[in-house]
């Protein structure tokens, strides 16, 4: 069965969240987790909350069993950019865009439903 979480207008931008999601691509949970753990990012603390929710998801409303799930799909979106201004020199006004993502997360045992 499948399970998945989504953690929408995270404050990370896109590319640098994606960087970490594609340590863990296609690996177990556990190991995602401790790879997760070890990377001293701002995405990687979020992307952990994110797999945790997918997990407890899993083992909650599809009754799977948390040491044999692994990561099916994973990605990162852009989400909606926040327009800030900062004032420049000789009048001029500089913007800075604040970058949102979405996350997800999904994960599977492998027992598909079967027809």
């Amino acid at each position: 069965m499948e399970a998945y979480a989504i953690h929408k207008d995270a404050m990370i931008k896109p590319r640098l969240a994606r960087m970490t999601m594609d340590l863990i691509r296609g690996k177990d949970v556990e190991t995602a987790k401790g790879i997760l753990e070890t990377t001293n990012t701002k995405a990687s603390r979020l992307i952990i909350k994110v797999l945790n929710s997918a997990v407890a998801n899993a083992v909650n409303n599809n009754g799977a069993n948390a040491s044999e799930l692994t990561i099916k799909d994973c990605y990162v979106n852009p989400g909606r950019v926040l327009k800030r201004i900062q004032f420049a020199s000789r009048g001029n006004v500089d913007r800075h865009d604040k970058r949102t993502s979405h996350i997800y997360v999904c994960v599977t045992d492998g027992k598909g439903v079967e027809e």
